[in-house]
């Protein structure tokens, strides 16, 4: 049952509304399908079905109707369409794996988890093709705009998602996180986001019936508008334990990613930084530059590996013909092939003293921050064969270090990633849950 305290977000009055009686999940249901695609792609959703989602909302109403209400009793929530819905196709952003999947004959783990604690799903979101981009940019079903503002991509690889968020069609979104698919659109997009530890997805089985880019570093994850509701909606999908507190923990240890990794930071993207850095240290924070001129080498110790896993998983299902997919990701999965087993390992052997590097600078300080990325917006409609690697550059550190990181969010599309230990993802969004109000 849902535990209220005085500084209750938006979304925990709602569910205590609901867990109360005093508003039902078909008429919240009904509310949030009134804006379901309503970006200018009308692409916020690549499956939908209205009137699977209110048969939905109608039969968890009468499941609990004389009964204790799981924790998100009648929350909207999409998930990324990689993972399976029963009676839904789940494409990866790919009209050739539409096809081929066809109808999903039962939930996915993720999609049964959610289910199980009261969420309804609102339906399967757009995104980057095989989540294997960080735009939003997809060939087979447009890209994906920002429901705010049509110039401006959302970011990817969890577009929908961000976008759901930002048209009122959920309340909650689920994303994955790879390379920043998570932390990028949350931040572009002025929403908070949460990935997970490398480990609590795989522990929780939430990847059956869900598609992987890498497995060696996808992670499950919420988007999400206040920081707030962070705690909340990890303990429902990972069932961690609670720890909601309404102050920040004071004299927390703050290393910050150097100046000179900065370099490329672009002016709004600097003001966000500045602005959240002075807020730790109003709130009790003691903040100082770490040697981060290491993080310059983990896009090439990422990129292969990814390349290696997403071509092994593809080539499987394609008979080695990646013709099906966008020109670039196509050639990212002909060079994965052509890897050998040998540089392969060679490249883990470099990921293992990386994540040794991470790890102490992990115990050394009890959170690091960094921004999420260089920009604030990318435009729609323009060349961003650049861009992928500027912004990987600041998320495929973490990445490699496999560990949690909240998105704090600033205006303008600037976000800073909270990055903390592996598995100290409790204490990691309890902080974070204590720095409202956002900026």
């Amino acid at each position: 049952m849902l535990r209220m305290f005085s500084n209750s977000s938006p979304l925990q009055q709602t569910l205590a509304s609901l867990a109360a009686g005093h508003a039902t999940p078909r008429k919240l249901a009904e509310q949030a399908l009134k804006h379901a695609n309503s970006n200018a792609g009308h692409n916020v959703y690549i499956s939908i079905d209205r009137t699977w989602t209110l048969r939905e909302a109608d039969a968890l109403e009468a499941r609990y109707r004389n009964s204790v209400k799981p924790p998100l009793y009648g929350l909207a929530v999409s998930i990324k369409d990689c993972f399976d819905l029963a009676s839904f196709p789940t494409s990866c952003g790919s009209r050739f794996y539409a096809a081929k999947n066809g109808l999903a004959r039962e939930d996915s783990g993720l999609a049964a988890r959610l289910r199980e604690q009261g969420a309804v799903i609102t339906g399967k979101t757009h995104l980057h093709q095989l989540a294997y981009g960080i735009t939003g940019e997809n060939p087979d079903y447009g890209d994906s705009v920002q429901p705010r503002d049509a110039k401006l991509l959302t970011g990817g690889s969890s577009s929908g998602a961000a976008a759901s968020l930002q048209e009122g069609s959920a309340l909650a979104a689920i994303g994955t996180d790879t390379g920043g698919s998570i932390r990028v659109p949350a931040a572009l997009c002025g929403l908070a986001g949460y990935r997970a530890s490398f480990q609590l997805a795989h522990d929780w089985d939430l990847w059956r019936g869900g598609v992987h880019l890498a497995p060696s570093f996808d992670t499950i994850g919420w988007l999400f508008r206040d920081l707030r509701d962070g705690p909340l909606l990890a303990d429902a999908l990972f069932g961690l334990r609670s720890r909601r507190i309404t102050t920040p923990e004071m004299g927390v240890r703050i290393g910050c990613a150097a100046p000179e990794f900065l370099h490329d930071c672009n002016a709004a993207v600097r003001d966000g930084w500045d602005k959240w850095r002075t807020q730790l240290t109003k709130r009790g924070a003691a903040i100082a530059p770490i040697d981060s001129a290491f993080w310059e080498e983990a896009m090439d110790i990422y990129a292969p590996i990814q390349a290696r896993e997403a071509a092994d998983y593809h080539a499987a299902q394609t008979g080695n013909d990646f013709s099906h997919f966008a020109p670039a990701i196509a050639e990212r999965l002909t060079w994965g092939q052509s890897l050998s087993g040998t540089e392969i390992a060679g490249f883990r052997e470099c990921l293992a003293i990386f994540r040794e590097r991470m790890d102490k600078l992990l115990q050394e300080h009890d959170f690091l921050i960094a921004p999420c990325a260089p920009m604030n917006e990318l435009l729609a409609g323009i060349d961003h064969t650049a861009t992928r690697r500027s912004i990987l550059r600041y998320a495929t550190p973490i990445s490699l270090a496999g560990v949690p990181v909240v998105t704090l969010p600033a205006p303008a599309g600037v976000g800073v990633q909270l990055i903390a230990a592996r598995g100290a993802d409790e204490r990691l969004l309890a902080y974070a849950a204590a720095l409202t109000p956002i900026l």
